[in-house]
Order: structure tokens, then C-alpha cells, then sequence
């Protein structure tokens, strides 16, 4: 007495094994090509030369003594310099969030009457943020970690990246 193939439950679970493999490799390469990963640099050698570039300006930054006081007050950022006699046409200021790119913010600053740099905020800023501070000609740089909200000033100073 012989049955049918389809019949015997032991050929659709050999057949149910490869067939799950084929389904669970099709998504896998779905997933993986819909949202690809954007902190892959395709070119590392010039990025490495980015870098030290980076860093000459954090050292230039360094030898000229700058130092900012950052509050943030309700919805206003006001970034004064500190111990600096110098004057700044435009600061160029951006906060970077650490996980979410959509949340980063650039803002191109002016100085006020006394010398801060002010700046409407339409969203507040709160949590981990990474910012940075240089000038209209990009000659310096100024690259902090930040905890939002703190209700006393945070002193912003150039720090060799630890990269």
C-alpha cells in the first residue's frame, strides 16, 4: 500500500525547512537594503586627512584662547564669549545629536549689542548633544559634549577630539 507524496507529512516538512531558509534570506536582504547605514565613510583616506585638519583647527583655538559660556534659557540660546577681547562678525554654531540626524541644528549667529550671540530656539533642545563653534571663515574650531537643560552656564573650550 503505497500513498501520494503530498499525503505523507514527513515531504512537507522537508520541504517546509529550505522553503523557510529562501523566506527568511529574502527578508533579511530587504531589511538590510532598506535603510542602509549612513556612518560608513567609502573614501576613509581622505577622511583621515579631514580629521587632522580638524584637529589643527581645535589646536589653533587653543593657542588663541577662546572660550564661550553657553545658556539656555526658556526658548532662547545665548553663547557669549568669555575672556576673549576679540569680536566675531558671525559665529557658526551646530548642535549634533548623538543618534537621531533628523534632530541636529546649524544656526549662523550675530553678535547683539553687548557681544552674545542670541538665538530663538522654536524646539527646546534637551538631552546629549554634541556642538560646534567656529568662526564666518572657518579658521578655529570649538567641539563640545553637552547635557540640556542646566540651569548655570556651560563653559565651552577647545578639546582635542579623543578619536
Amino acid at each position: 500500500m503505497t500513498t501520494s507524496w503530498y499525503k505523507e507529512p514527513w515531504a512537507w516538512f522537508i520541504f517546509f525547512l529550505p522553503f523557510s531558509a529562501v523566506v527568511a534570506g529574502i527578508a533579511t536582504y530587504i531589511i538590510a537594503n532598506d535603510d542602509p547605514d549612513p556612518l560608513v565613510v567609502g573614501d576613509y583616506y581622505k577622511r583621515g586627512k579631514a580629521i587632522n585638519f580638524e584637529i589643527s583647527r581645535v589646536k589653533l583655538a587653543q593657542k588663541l584662547g577662546m572660550k564661550f559660556s553657553l545658556t539656555v534659557k526658556g526658548d532662547e540660546l545665548v553663547i557669549r564669549p568669555t575672556g576673549i577681547e576679540k569680536e566675531f562678525p558671525l559665529l557658526n554654531v551646530s548642535f549634533y545629536h548623538p543618534t537621531q540626524e533628523v534632530k541636529d541644528r546649524k544656526f549662523v549667529l550675530t553678535p547683539d549689542g553687548d557681544g552674545a550671540f542670541r538665538q530663538h530656539l522654536e524646539t527646546a533642545l534637551t538631552g546629549k548633544w554634541q556642538i560646534t563653534l567656529t568662526p564666518f571663515d572657518d579658521q578655529w574650531k570649538i567641539h563640545n559634549t553637552i547635557y540640556l537643560p542646566q540651569s548655570d552656564p556651560i563653559a565651552l573650550t577647545p578639546l582635542p577630539d579623543k578619536k
